[in-house]
Order: structure tokens, then sequence, then C-alpha cells
């Protein structure tokens, strides 16, 4: 039974760019550079059958390429923060194919996603002893980050096992956009 999810990839040199945040907050378990993506839709552990199907599904929702750039930096958390993000200066093109996604999910049979879609390329994830201080300083050091603008032109379906701080991931489907 695969754990899924979709993502857009990165550019090898954005990748590259964001590694350089990559540190200054004690106890944080950084993400390697390899394993950065922009997720989509978790969709999580399905059957191979619905795997299968899903697939399929997702052949349909091919929108025309879009430019894409990353900007700032956040967190997520609040009181207690648990991953350290790069935000994503989202364009509808991006809203809309999510979007998409979500509904496709829905019609197989997926829970719905139950949390607004935030945009963003998970840096770091965080065990209770970072204290809000501390990331909020990582953030306000790392307002002003911005990555070149790329373009899409695919999209991943991803599977993961589970692991600590994320990845390996492995692409199992490529869907190129028109």
């Amino acid at each position: 039974m695969p754990r899924l999810f979709t993502a857009i990839a990165l550019p090898e040199d954005v990748a590259v760019g964001l590694s350089f945040l990559a540190g200054g907050i004690h106890g944080a378990r950084w993400i390697d550079r390899e394993n950065y993506h922009l997720t989509l839709r978790f969709i999580g552990d399905i059957e191979n059958g619905a795997a299968n199907e899903l697939v399929e599904a997702l052949e349909g929702v091919t929108p025309p390429r879009f430019e894409l750039e990353l900007s700032g930096a956040g967190y997520f958390g609040g009181a207690k923060p648990r991953a350290i993000w790069a935000g994503v200066k989202a364009p509808q093109d991006l809203e809309q194919l999510q979007a998409r996604q979500e509904r496709v999910c829905q019609q197989l049979g997926l829970a719905p996603e139950q949390r607004k879609y935030t945009p963003h390329v998970t840096l770091a994830r965080l065990r209770g002893r970072v204290s809000v201080m501390e990331t909020e300083h990582f953030v306000a050091r790392n307002a002003g980050f911005k990555s070149r603008p790329f373009e899409v032109n695919s999209i991943g379906l991803y599977s993961s096992r589970p692991s600590r701080g994320g990845g390996p991931y492995v692409e199992e489907h490529t869907y190129r956009l028109l």
C-alpha cells in the first residue's frame, strides 16, 4: 500500500538556493535538498487498485505550463512551531491546478483535504524544544528570500516511505503540462 502525494519538483539551482537557508535553529531537522518539493495534494496510504485509478484520473489534469517563484519564509504551528517553509508566489494557475487535483481525488472517493491549501516548500521539521522567538528570528532573517522565476512543465505523483526528516521520495508517474 503506497503513501502518495502529487507535487512540483524544483529545478536544481532553485533547490540549491533554498539549501543556503538551512541552519540557525538548534534542533531543527533540515530537509535534504533533493527532497524539496511543492506539494499539491497529499493522498496518503492508498490501495494499489485505487492508486492505479488515481494515476489514470490525473492524466486529465494537465493544464498549460506556468511560472512560479519562491518568496519569503514562514512556519506552521503557532505557539508550538512544527515546520519551517519557503513561501510561494502563488499564481492563479497553481491554485486552479491544486483545486482540480482535489476534485479528482474526491471523485475517486478520497477524503477531502481538511486544511486550506497553503503552497510552500518545507525546509525543516521542528520538535518541541524550538522556541517561537528562535523560529520568528529565522523567518525575519529570510523574509526577503526570492528564487528566480521558473517554469512548471510537469507534475509528479510521488510515493514516500515512513522515515525521519522527509524522503526519500520516488516519482512514480510524471504528468507533462501542455
